[in-house]
Formats: structure tokens, C-alpha cells, sequence
């Protein structure tokens, strides 16, 4: 597999979707290269998790392809502490030993991809052992606070892509009203069904002992 940016930043968008028993942040929504505004930071992947948990909030995952790219963006605004960051947890992502852990800014986890497109964790929560004590420590001390003016903007834009929010609403209550309907009705024809099967055996059951009289006799 050619591990070049579009598929790194796939692989990445993926990553952020991944729950996080199988090595991911679990995030409900996940995309790549969208802009944060009319200027300023476009991660190269980003996602959302809101489940109600320590590790809810934004993952930044930059994508790296080369060591001039990867020392390239230590000189971001976003990245020197000029202008606030994205993402509440960052990690790099780059083919296997092009960024060491050494390299690494405070606080930002790295993934590996090999030629066969697999993610391997060097520096992350699910590094080794996974204990939830050793998770929830690594998730709660490698927090940034990041820039929730700029998030907020990729999330309306992603929503308002969607369409008419409200009508949305409707169509999806109309629906789980529906699936609940349609629940019952199949609930109700069960319970038909167990009750003409054990009706069903009993008539065996009798004719079966009438034909042993009859034959007794």
C-alpha cells in the first residue's frame, strides 16, 4: 500500500473511528482536511466523541509524510502557541519510523502505519498493557485546551451539509416511533405464535393419547 497523504488521512479518519477496545478514540464523527474557517488551522483529520466519558471532546491527527513536513509545522501558529490548537488530544501519524517519540512535542501521541495500511500505537493510551486506570490517566494528563470557536465552525458546517435540521429531527422521531410500533406488533405475534404452538401440542398430545385407547381396546 502506497502510504502517501490521502491514504494516511483516510486511514487516520478510521482511526479516530475505531472504539476504543480496538485502539481508537471512539469518535462519532470523524473527517479529513476540512477548514476550521476563512483562515487558519485544516487538520488533516479530526474527530468528535460525545458519550459522556473522560475522553469526550475533539483528536487532531496530523498526518506526516516527510521529516521537513513533520519540522515544518512546529512553526504553525497553532503549533508554536501563537493562536490556540485544535484538538483536545493530538497525535502524529506517519509511515513506521519516520517521527521518533524524541521528536514529539508535549503531550502529542504518535502512530506508525506499516505498508499494509495497520495502525500501530508508540505513543497513545493503548501503548502495551491497557488497564482503564492507565487509559484514563495518559487521556486526562495529555488534555490540551483547544479551540472551541474553530471546532464549533467544522461541526455546523459538517451539520449544515446534512440539510434541514429540523425536518431531519422529524423524519428520525417518525422513525424511532415506528421501529417502537413495528417492535410491539412483532413482540405481539410472538407471543400468538408460542401460544398456537403449545395449543398445537396439546391437540398432539391428546390425539395421540385417544389413538392409544382406541387401540388398547
Amino acid at each position: 500500500m502506497e502510504l502517501n497523504h490521502s491514504n494516511l488521512c483516510d486511514i487516520a479518519v478510521r482511526w479516530l473511528k475505531r472504539p476504543s477496545s480496538g485502539g481508537g478514540h471512539g469518535c462519532h464523527i470523524a473527517v479529513s482536511e476540512v477548514r476550521s474557517g476563512y483562515s487558519g488551522e485544516v487538520p488533516d483529520a479530526i474527530g468528535f466523541r460525545a458519550a459522556g466519558y473522560i475522553d469526550d471532546g475533539s483528536v487532531v491527527v496530523e498526518v506526516k509524510v516527510s521529516r521537513s513536513d513533520f519540522l515544518a509545522d512546529a512553526k504553525k501558529p497553532h503549533r508554536n502557541g501563537e493562536t490556540p490548537g485544535m484538538g483536545n488530544w493530538r497525535y502524529y501519524m506517519c509511515p513506521e519510523g519516520l517521527i521518533k517519540p524524541e521528536d514529539l512535542p508535549d503531550k502529542f501521541g504518535l502512530l506508525y502505519v506499516n505498508k499494509r495500511g495497520h495502525v500501530k500505537h508508540i505513543v497513545s493510551p493503548f501503548t502495551g498493557e491497557r488497564y482503564y486506570k492507565d487509559v484514563a490517566d495518559w487521556i486526562t494528563k495529555n488534555r490540551f485546551e483547544s479551540d472551541q470557536m474553530r471546532e464549533q465552525f467544522i461541526l455546523v458546517k459538517l451539520f449544515a451539509r446534512v440539510g434541514d435540521a429540523e425536518q431531519l429531527n422529524a423524519k428520525l422521531k417518525g422513525a424511532y416511533a415506528e421501529t417502537s410500533r413495528l417492535q410491539k406488533e412483532v413482540n405481539k405475534l410472538r407471543e400468538r405464535n408460542a401460544e398456537l404452538s403449545r395449543r398445537a401440542w396439546r391437540a398432539l398430545a391428546e390425539q395421540e393419547k385417544v389413538q392409544s385407547q382406541q387401540v388398547s381396546k
